[in-house]
């Protein structure tokens, strides 16, 4: 049974939006800034929300799920991305350096120990952050989740998830010379990092195109099209990270090292139909993680924005504030 089911049940709508009381670009070497902001109380509890993608960045819909009387909200856009700088650099940009970052960032605002909230990528960054600082953590929110392996990879980008998603999975495809199809993520690479714009920018489009149609459980394929600067700063760093296998050291790696976090608590809220980080990530990193609690959300795909995942974590956060007053 669901240990948050009884608790804030009426919760169906996210936080109102505060502005920030704190935003700066943080210098963490490499010629990297990050942009950093805080929002809610400054003598809440600390929680750092780590965004998708990779190539993502964090917006003020993300501090919606803190009660802002009650959580200190931080906030960060991940190198290259959003309103960090340089915009779409891949230099100096491996999981390595964003887990320094997050500690870096922790440090630099005098927090011993913080939540950390994330979803997607942002759940396979929090994962792999806390086994390498676990003193940092006391508690990981974690939402549609993202193990980086070479499996869930196959899925998304070797045809998986286009049995179900045929005439999505086909404008993805097309635009790749037939010689080239067995290893698209190899044929993307090669045209985000063409070094001509207009080649970026068109398959940036087409490559953030095919992740986006499929979010959302209600979607009919069709995403919108994504202001070029974004898709190509998102595509290019997020092929960047799979063409490396995310930096890890073996395939499996978060798995074979969850003893390492054995005793922080955890939540893992997942969509049953979520198409881009299908369940059985989420439910094996359960299987694993003795003190998690698996939410598996019916009626819901991969998308923050799911009502069912919105709710379910909101719910979440406001039964830890409970908790820890």
């Amino acid at each position: 049974m669901d240990k948050y089911a009884g608790q804030n049940s009426a919760v169906r709508h996210l936080y109102p939006s505060r502005d920030p009381f704190d935003q700066r670009m943080l210098q963490v070497g490499d010629g990297h800034t990050l942009y950093v902001e805080q929002s809610g109380n400054p003598d809440g509890i600390p929680v750092v929300v780590l965004h998708g993608g990779p190539g993502g960045g964090c917006s003020p819909v993300m501090r919606r799920f803190f009660d802002p009387d009650k959580y200190r909200a931080v906030l960060f856009d991940q190198r290259g991305c959003g309103r960090s700088r340089p915009h779409a650099s891949v230099n100096a940009n491996t999981t390595w350096h964003l887990v320094e970052d997050i500690e870096r960032i922790r440090t630099t605002l005098g927090i011993d120990q913080w939540m950390v909230f994330g979803g997607s990528w942002g759940a396979t960054l929090a994962l792999i952050y806390a086994q390498t600082h676990p003193e940092a953590v006391r508690h990981l929110i974690l939402r549609g989740v993202f193990l980086a392996t070479q499996a869930e990879l196959d899925w998304f980008y070797g045809g998986g998830a286009g049995r179900f998603w045929p005439e999505v999975w086909a404008r993805f495809v097309d635009p790749i010379p037939e010689d080239e199809r067995h290893d698209l993520i190899a044929a993307y690479n090669r045209r985000l990092f063409s070094g001509d714009m207009h080649t970026e920018m068109r398959f940036g489009r087409t490559w953030s195109a095919w992740e986006n149609a499929l979010a959302s459980m209600g979607s009919n394929g069709h995403a919108g099209e994504a202001p070029g600067d974004y898709a190509r700063a998102f595509a290019r760093l997020e092929n960047h990270y799979f063409t490396h296998k995310a930096f890890l050291d073996r395939d499996g790696q978060i798995l074979q090292d969850m003893e390492k976090i054995a005793e922080i608590p955890g939540d893992i809220v997942q969509g049953r139909y979520d198409m881009i980080c299908p369940p059985h990530s989420a439910w094996e990193l359960a299987q694993r993680w003795p003190e998690a609690e698996l939410h598996m959300v019916r009626n819901a795909g991969h998308a923050l924005s799911e009502p069912g995942i919105s709710s379910q974590l909101v719910r979440i956060m406001d039964a830890l504030a409970e908790m820890a007053a």
